[in-house]
């Protein structure tokens, strides 16, 4: 399961194919070194995205 608290590099770790929930939200610089270190919770204030709406779509993604 996915949290606000896990970094990005972790998030897609966990499932490489939670990229293309990033990229849906205009979260492009997956590799940068800044942006894999953040939390998602980070990212998503930086982005004026809502965090729990973020974390919802993200576990969808990952199979159970």
């Amino acid at each position: 399961m996915i949290t606000k608290e896990m970094t990005i590099r972790e998030v897609l770790q966990k499932d490489p194919k939670t990229a293309e929930v990033f990229m849906k939200y205009g979260m492009h610089c997956l590799g940068c070194p800044s942006a894999t270190g953040e939390s998602v919770a980070q990212a998503a204030m930086v982005h004026g995205i809502d965090v729990e709406k973020l974390i919802k779509e993200l576990n969808e993604v990952i199979p159970q």
